[in-house]
């Protein structure tokens, strides 16, 4: 089950989906993190640096929101679609992530 979607407006590719009923968001809480749109694009720039870097991220609380190429905002969903339905896929990042010291701006 795809949790999130590709929107091509006027030209213009974003990747999104909404934050706060994904499967992934009780792992978020118990490393104690908000599984908000911002949470997301650190996930997304921890993950996947080099693609997070050529798109815009523009998310808010309650929505994770990406903006660039459609080969962008597809190679991005097909790193992030696991760790949204993923409650252990997410916990092995958060760990990832911790371990390097990077940190969450949620």
């Amino acid at each position: 089950m795809a949790h999130s979607q590709i929107l091509d407006i006027a030209s213009e590719h974003s990747l999104t989906f909404y934050c706060g009923d994904l499967p992934a968001d009780p792992a978020v809480v118990a490393a104690q993190h908000e599984p908000n749109g911002y949470f997301w694009e650190g996930v997304a720039t921890f993950v996947a640096p080099e693609i997070a870097d050529r798109l815009d991220l523009d998310s808010e609380a309650g929505m994770f929101s990406a903006s660039g190429s459609k080969t962008d905002c597809q190679a991005l969903q097909a790193v992030l679609e696991p760790l949204i339905g993923s409650s252990e896929a997410i916990s092995g990042v958060i760990t990832r992530a911790n371990e390097a010291g990077f940190e969450f701006d949620d």
